[in-house]
């Protein structure tokens, strides 16, 4: 893995334009950064990056099944009591999970090392299948890359195969984000070309225009029916919502399925170092609470884990995301905390702290996209800080042996 200084083409903010893509500066700041990007070997791809992402995947719907059968891990995820049998039916009806984006630490010089799962509403998905692609692309046109360059990235063509499996030819999905957010709605409109491709149905309703109907179906902004619905709006936030009383009674299958409620909250790390502690994929990590008062099961995977987690560990509520409120703890004393403090309330985990590489002054975060049950590409962001916040930059990747 290098990070390599190449030519911007020199239309790209012409091209990004045409297409939408408006946040490609945010905050001041670039937001999309071809000004270099990170070269890695086919073998890298595969070995370290794909089939571990696979595999930590199958890992974490075992941890799944693990938490829902167990009150007391509900309580420590923080799983509204309504509404736990309503997620558990889901997983005992197997309803598809269609993607997510697990957030790595790689620098090339050891096995990954899985951050988190980003299973409910990961971002940068436009960027990562679409925009980043065309750069390949056309870098290739320009000469910037050889002919024999590749790029790990077949993740539209995989989402457009999963939804085709998930739902019958001419079906119609409806997909929804809150209005006014520009990322989100790339993001939308991506899964939306994805659908179309897969020959569904593709209807998109700001969050803010769902009704209920007198009968307690949810209605989009035109008030047809809702029968399947893509919601860029986490679970965590949803069940807490006034529609949550109409959820398991609507008749509107949820995307993501309402198991992701699980998989997609923090808490799931602890839980997966529980079950396959030691795998060369995982970092040790514990409920905060059990720093302190840990049973006698959490007392002896600290000891285990006590060389891991002596030079510092990252305290991360299990709700949050960019990085908000995170803190980390090095030698018993805070050395960095994220300037966004919105999920400051939610309970903690600890996750031994795992620093991440330094190319050319920034810090690269590798995003590894599942679609269905499979890794299918990458995407990477970056940053100054230690903590991977909103100001990151996103840079195209290619691969070359």
């Amino acid at each position: 893995m290098r990070k390599i200084d190449l030519p911007e083409r020199p239309d790209w903010r012409a091209k990004a334009q045409d297409q939408g893509f408006t946040f490609a500066d945010m905050h001041g700041e670039p937001y999309w950064d071809e000004s270099s990007a990170y070269s890695f070997t086919l073998d890298e791809i595969e070995r370290q990056i794909e089939d571990p992402s696979t595999e930590l995947h199958a890992l974490c719907r075992q941890a799944v099944a693990h938490v829902i059968g167990s009150e007391e891990l509900l309580d420590r995820l923080a799983i509204p009591e309504a509404h736990r049998d309503y997620i558990a039916q889901s997983w005992r009806d197997d309803e598809p999970e269609l993607y997510g984006r697990m957030d790595l630490a790689y620098g090339g010089d050891g096995p990954a090392k899985l951050l988190e799962y980003n299973a409910d509403t990961p971002t940068s998905l436009y960027e990562s299948a679409a925009f980043q692609w065309q750069w390949f692309e056309d870098s290739q046109a320009l000469g910037v890359l050889g002919p024999d360059d590749d790029q790990f990235n077949g993740i539209h063509e995989a989402i457009a195969a999963r939804l085709a499996q998930m739902f019958p030819q001419g079906f119609d999905l409806h997909l929804t984000a809150m209005a006014g957010a520009p990322e989100d709605y790339a993001t939308v409109e991506a899964l939306g070309w994805a659908a179309r491709e897969a020959g569904l149905g593709a209807h998109y309703t700001d969050l803010e225009k769902i009704g209920v109907s007198d009968d307690g179906q949810f209605l989009d902004d035109e008030d047809r029916v809702i029968g399947a619905l893509f919601k860029l709006y986490p679970w965590e936030d949803l069940l807490r919502d006034d529609y949550a009383a109409h959820l398991a009674t609507s008749g509107c299958r949820m995307i993501e399925p309402p198991w992701k409620a699980i998989l997609s909250n923090k808490g799931i790390l602890p839980v997966l170092w529980e079950l396959f502690e030691d795998h060369p994929n995982l970092l040790p990590a514990f409920f905060e609470q059990d720093l302190t008062s840990p049973g006698a099961d959490a007392a002896a995977r600290l000891d285990r884990a006590a060389d891991a987690m002596a030079p510092g560990h990252v305290l991360k509520p299990i709700f949050s995301r960019e990085g908000a409120s995170i803190t980390i703890v090095e030698d018993g004393a805070i050395t960095e905390t994220a300037t966004n403090d919105a999920y400051a309330a939610h309970p903690r985990i600890a996750q031994a702290y795992h620093p991440l590489p330094v190319m050319g002054g920034f810090r690269p975060v590798i995003g590894s996209w599942i679609a269905g049950d499979t890794c299918a590409g990458i995407g990477i962001r970056e940053d100054r800080g230690r903590i991977t916040q909103d100001l990151s930059r996103f840079k195209p990747h290619f691969i070359r042996d």
